[in-house]
């Protein structure tokens, strides 16, 4: 029996309304940096699209695999820092350095993401977690300690070639500065799309299928006769290189790349996060899961600033403002009982159930 036979596909309804659920998505990126023309907001929109893509990198291996990783920042790493160290040591930056970066970013994610899974998969469970952990923990060291190279805690800045450098300006149009920077948000939108497009394309493939039939049932896959170590490999490299290429659109939206940004375990863990916000194995609730964090973390704060504004005279009120981190947990957890398997997850399982008492 072949496991495409045994997997239903989506109805053609509901395929059909996520379709054009992205494509409002799309239009509204398209027309923000026009309609609000702040730095800011393109700022937390472009880190939305960023780390979309690097959430649902990340969901193929836990959502669709049932791997659990700590080592998929590492490979954001890699990827931000392959193009930060090309263009810092070429006197004259060009197109084809942003080409060989993500070409020598892919070569070592997939590397590197063999050796994890040939060496580390065939231990399971929270023993997999941690040599990985291990493993994301080590780069970091390595990239504060290899000041030569990495510039250490420093970090390294670095400028763009042609029309993506900051400096460049082409002039105004409906008040919206045409410059470098509304060039990388454009080219970051187009190579989001693309990726997750392909992330889409790679799930609902017979090898997509063959990972979600892994994830509920190993043994039962394994007897149907498929060698599951080749596919979980599988799953583990293209993530590792999706995660990479993100880290390279990272690192050209900011110039400036240091350890702490890429390779600290608190990224890994606000990718995680993402992940249970918008729901495991849904691929569109990294969206949500993204959006929602950096939105929450760009904006929380100054929105208690504001209200600890209206009653200067109160000291605690004051310091309670301060410690936004405290209610962006409080909102965590309510996402978390009133959502239990993430937005996209919640809302998916309660249209099913309606759809079964309406088929009744």
């Amino acid at each position: 029996m072949d496991i495409t036979e045994i997997t239903k596909l989506e109805p053609a309804g509901k395929s059909n309304i996520k379709g054009l659920a992205l494509a409002g998505v799309i239009f509204v990126f398209f027309i923000i940096p026009w309609i609000v023309p702040s730095f800011r907001v393109m700022d937390v929109m472009a880190k939305i699209m960023i780390f979309t893509i690097v959430v649902a990198s990340f969901d193929l291996l836990l959502g669709y695999t049932g791997i659990l990783s700590f080592a998929h920042g590492m490979f954001f790493g890699i990827g931000a820092y392959s193009i930060a160290l090309i263009l810092y040591y070429s006197k004259t930056p060009a197109w084809y350095h942003i080409l060989c970066a993500a070409g020598v970013s892919i070569v070592i994610s997939m590397v590197i993401s063999l050796m994890i899974s040939f060496f580390s998969l065939r231990v399971k469970a929270i023993f997999f977690a941690m040599l990985t952990l291990a493993l994301a923990e080590f780069a970091h060291i390595l990239g504060v300690q290899w000041t030569s190279l990495t510039g250490g805690e420093d970090g390294i800045s670095f400028t763009l070639p042609g029309i993506f450098n900051f400096n460049q300006t082409l002039g105004t149009l409906f008040n919206t500065q045409v410059n470098g920077r509304l060039m990388i948000y454009y080219f970051i939108l187009i190579i989001a799309i693309f990726l997750f497009a392909g992330m889409l394309r790679f799930i609902r493939s017979p090898l997509g299928r063959v990972l979600k039939a892994i994830r509920e049932n190993e043994q039962r896959t394994i007897a149907l006769g498929y060698k599951t170590f080749r596919y979980q490999t599988c799953s583990i490299v293209f993530s590792a290189c999706i995660a990479s290429l993100a880290g390279i659109l990272f690192a050209m939206w900011l110039c400036y790349v240091n350890p702490d940004s890429v390779f600290h375990t608190a990224v890994m863990v606000n990718i995680l996060l993402m992940v249970l916000i918008g729901g495991m194995g849904t691929l569109y609730g990294s969206l949500i899961g993204a959006g929602f964090f950096i939105v929450t973390e760009n904006w929380l704060p100054g929105l208690l600033k504001s209200l600890a504004g209206l009653a200067s005279d109160s000291i605690i009120l004051a310091n309670m403002a301060s410690r936004w981190q405290l209610y962006f947990g409080i909102l965590f957890v309510l996402v978390v009982i009133f959502f239990p398997k993430g937005v996209i997850g919640t809302i998916r399982v309660i249209l099913d159930r309606r759809h079964q008492i309406h088929n009744l």
